[in-house]
């Protein structure tokens, strides 16, 4: 987790997207508003800023995709450069604005905390379904990046979620200019022959923290993963799949399996998709 000395006037840089300037005006830290239940799990690592002090400033957009957008969020105490941090704000997009309509495959069993909210996000007409629905995404982001970052998976640490807006670890590191290089999607790479397997013993690994809790992935591809200098990072997880009680569950877990497998093929390295499904599939049991 890269650290900065503040500044107004860095460049956001994401393989995919076009460097932007500096945002609007700063804003109080959101994390003394936030319930305790709302942020990261403890514990904390020692670069998350909780000062009251702190000023939350927007420096630019990351990434756009089919239901949020990425910002690139300061989260420093004025006049101390130690107390500063750079943060990936992950924030929803009303469900007239997504670009995501199939939704119900993967959440297929899955359970709101309260009934009478399931009940209301199965109304779309009602303006209580709809604001239901807008935050089921961010809320199930955020719970599934807790648990699995407590269960030591390769995922972005969580710092809060408010409303439809998650602050996540921002994974990448700021170069000798000051700008703050997001890490590429792992399909942005071309890796050397002899990282090949690292890489692929990374995301096995990541593929079995979530298949002992109970879950896949859902929509893993070499455009879900990050890589961060010799490390991979699991991204986007709103949708994952309850392996259990979703009926969908060990075909979607069997589509990542092929997605990330024929990657590493068409790379060089000779892994087999339904082996690699039989290894994580087993270990939901």
């Amino acid at each position: 987790m890269p650290q900065h000395t503040p500044s107004r006037q860095i460049l956001t840089l994401d393989a995919g997207s076009d460097a932007v300037g500096p945002g609007p005006d700063p804003r109080w830290s959101t994390w003394p508003s936030v319930a305790k239940g709302l942020r990261g799990p403890e514990p904390r690592p020692a670069w998350v800023v909780t000062a009251a002090a702190a000023l939350d400033t927007e420096l630019g957009v990351l990434k756009t995709g089919k239901e949020a957008d990425v910002f690139l969020v300061e989260r420093a105490v004025p006049d101390d450069p130690s107390r500063s941090v750079l943060l990936a704000a992950k924030r929803y997009r009303d469900t007239e604005h997504r670009q995501f309509h199939r939704a119900d495959t993967y959440t297929a069993g899955r359970r709101e905390r309260r009934s009478r909210d399931q009940r209301a996000a199965a109304d779309r007409h009602s303006a209580w379904g709809r604001s239901v629905r807008a935050t089921q995404w961010a809320d199930a982001e955020f719970a599934t990046l807790c648990a699995l970052w407590e269960a030591g998976a390769a995922v972005p640490y969580p710092v809060q979620i408010d409303g439809t807006e998650l602050l996540l670890e921002f994974v990448g590191h700021v170069a000798d200019d000051g700008a703050a290089v997001a890490a590429p999607r792992l399909a942005q790479t071309r890796p050397a022959p002899e990282l090949l397997a690292d890489w692929f013993s990374q995301l096995r690994t990541a593929m079995g923290v979530l298949a002992r809790l109970g879950w896949a992935h859902g929509d893993l591809s070499p455009y879900n993963v990050l890589a961060d200098g010799e490390r991979l990072v699991v991204i986007d997880l709103p949708q994952v799949v309850d392996l259990v009680a979703n009926p969908f569950g060990a075909d979607l877990l069997h589509r990542d399996c092929r997605n990330i497998c024929a990657w590493f093929s068409s790379r060089g390295l000779e892994v087999d998709a339904d082996e690699l499904f039989a290894e994580v599939f087993a270990q939901a049991w």
